[in-house]
Formats: structure tokens, C-alpha cells, sequence
């Protein structure tokens, strides 16, 4: 799971995203936004920290999930990282 964690953190980072982040608390969220959520595609909201919002982008399927955009709103700007894209 270290390597997933460190996938979304630079990932995210090479978006732009100009704080401290956490892969696992990312991934985390993704996980308590759609727990009991039917198959299909969502965009799913969550107030990542007191002044940050990330909208996430996210297809669910049987047992797993693809997040395909992240998009993070803060007061610095608005960052985006693709997931679908290497």
C-alpha cells in the first residue's frame, strides 16, 4: 500500500499542489466518500482540510474504484491531477 500512497502523493504534487500531503489520508478519504455507494460514476466532494476542497472524480465498480481527476480548490488556486494519465 506504500507505493499507492506515494503514487497519489506525487501525483498530486506534480499537479502543482502547493501544501503537505498525505497519499494515505487521500485514499482514505476516497474510501469513507464512497463506502456504501451502487456501482457507476460519481463526483464526490470533501473538505480536505479547513480551507481545501477536493472534488473527486471517481467510477465504482464491484471491489474496487478508479479515480480518474482529482481537482483541489484552495485559496492559493485550483490544481488538478489527471489519474487516468501517466
Amino acid at each position: 500500500m506504500d507505493e499507492l500512497y506515494q503514487a497519489i502523493e506525487e501525483k498530486i504534487k506534480a499537479a502543482g499542489y502547493p501544501r503537505e500531503i498525505s497519499g494515505q489520508a487521500v485514499y482514505e478519504d476516497i474510501c469513507d466518500q464512497i463506502e456504501g455507494k451502487e456501482n457507476g460514476s460519481y463526483v464526490l466532494l470533501s473538505k480536505f482540510d479547513d480551507d481545501v476542497i477536493f472534488e473527486y472524480h471517481i467510477t465504482i465498480m464491484d471491489h474496487e474504484f478508479n479515480l480518474g481527476i482529482l481537482t483541489m480548490r484552495l485559496p492559493e488556486g485550483i490544481y488538478a491531477a489527471n489519474f487516468d494519465e501517466d
